[in-house]
């Protein structure tokens, strides 16, 4: 299983370092969240949605870091799976994927994107849907978006097996 060290994000410093410091934990925490998770209980879905699975919930969170640095911000291809057709393609976790390969990609996709972002200054603005979207934006909305599927991945995993936790 890929190891992700959780370090609390820093109280003090600059808003890159601030920004940074709380996407990165967030990412750890899905990490955190999965530890110990059977592939069987991973694709379980406990919630009324079958897309709200915790493998689900890690495969959307690896697009949404490639579709929001690799495409927006360094406009390299959009390899993202939806489509019109499927909008929530980014959940549907193929039959033979691990949580552990989930996990593996998702990490190494988090790895691209913060080179990404560290090479470009917070006020770096690009288009995006008829205006433009800065650096800051992107990495503050990365905090939200995160958050939210990491609070996913607490309900999601108290319910799956009773493990509660930060």
């Amino acid at each position: 299983m890929t190891t992700i060290t959780r370090t609390d994000p820093p109280t003090t410093g600059d808003e890159r370092a601030v920004l940074g410091g709380f996407v990165d934990y967030l990412r750890a925490t899905v990490h955190t969240k999965c530890e110990g998770l059977s592939d069987e209980l991973a694709r379980r879905a406990p919630l009324p949605s079958p897309l709200t699975t915790a493998a689900g919930i890690v495969l959307h969170l690896r697009w949404v870091e490639h579709y929001w640095f690799e495409f927006v911000l360094a406009g390299r291809p959009n390899r993202v799976p939806w489509t019109e057709a499927d909008l929530d393609a980014d959940w549907r976790v193929g039959g033979e994927t691990t949580l552990e390969r989930l996990l593996t990609d998702y990490a190494a996709q988090c790895a691209v994107s913060r080179e990404i972002a560290a090479g470009l200054d917070l006020d770096h603005e690009v288009g995006f849907r008829g205006g433009t979207v800065s650096v800051r934006w992107v990495l503050a909305h990365m905090v939200e978006e995160t958050a939210r599927h990491a609070g996913h991945l607490d309900v999601v995993r108290e319910l799956l097996d009773g493990v509660t936790g930060e």
